[in-house]
């Protein structure tokens, strides 16, 4: 992967701590900074996540409704005049 170069500047105590914590991780500077950068990046991502589910959970009757679902346990099912037609299906007398 090609690397893009980044200058950053900083004060004294925080490109000390910078050191010695890739050292303590046996890892360049850069590398910490980038391990740093992606596992922030993943964190966001997770809270994204975390908060659409949490969005849908609290919403779930509203598009149950709007769409004429019923939701279940774990995710959203056909309305009860939907199942009765899909039980329907294929008998004698229906199409």
């Amino acid at each position: 992967m090609a690397k893009t170069q980044l200058n950053v500047r900083v004060d004294e105590a925080t490109a000390e701590a910078a050191r010695e914590r890739a050292l303590q991780r046996g890892v360049s500077v850069n590398r910490y900074i980038e391990e740093l950068v992606l596992k922030d990046a993943g964190e966001v991502g997770q809270t994204f996540v975390e908060a659409a589910a949490d969005f849908m959970k609290q919403y779930e009757r509203v598009f149950a409704e709007e769409f004429g679902l019923d939701p279940g346990p774990d995710r959203l099912r056909c309305a009860p005049d939907q199942q009765a037609a899909d039980h329907r299906e294929g008998q004698p007398g229906t199409t």
